[in-house]
C-alpha cells in the first residue's frame, strides 16, 4: 500500500491511500501560524478497517515531521490516542 502527501498553497493538506482513483484513507491537516503541522481528522473506509491504515498515515506524518523539522499537533482523536500509546512520536509532537 503506497501512502500519498498533497499539499496546496493555502496550508491545508492530507496523506492518503488512493485505490483505483478512490481515497480510502486520509489524515488530513493545517498548517498553524508557528508552523506546525495540526492533525485534524483521520478516515478510513470500511473495506481497509483493521489493516492499521491509521498508524500507518500518522507514521507517515512522523516521518514527514522529522524529515522536514517540523512539529506536530495532535488534535484528531485518534492521532491523541496514538501519540500517547506511541512514546517513539514524543520527538515530534508540538509543546504547548
Amino acid at each position: 500500500m503506497t501512502i500519498h502527501h498533497h499539499a496546496d498553497s493555502s496550508g491545508k493538506g492530507s496523506w492518503f491511500v488512493d485505490v483505483n482513483g478512490e481515497r480510502l484513507a486520509e489524515l488530513g491537516y493545517h498548517v498553524t501560524g508557528a508552523g506546525d503541522y495540526s492533525l485534524d481528522s483521520t478516515r478510513v473506509d470500511d473495506r481497509l478497517r483493521g489493516k492499521n491504515v491509521g498508524k500507518q498515515l500518522v507514521e507517515a506524518a512522523v516521518a514527514f515531521a522529522r524529515q522536514n523539522g517540523v512539529k506536530i499537533v495532535p488534535v484528531c482523536p485518534f492521532v491523541v490516542a496514538l501519540f500517547e500509546k506511541v512514546p517513539a512520536y514524543a520527538d515530534v509532537k508540538a509543546t504547548s
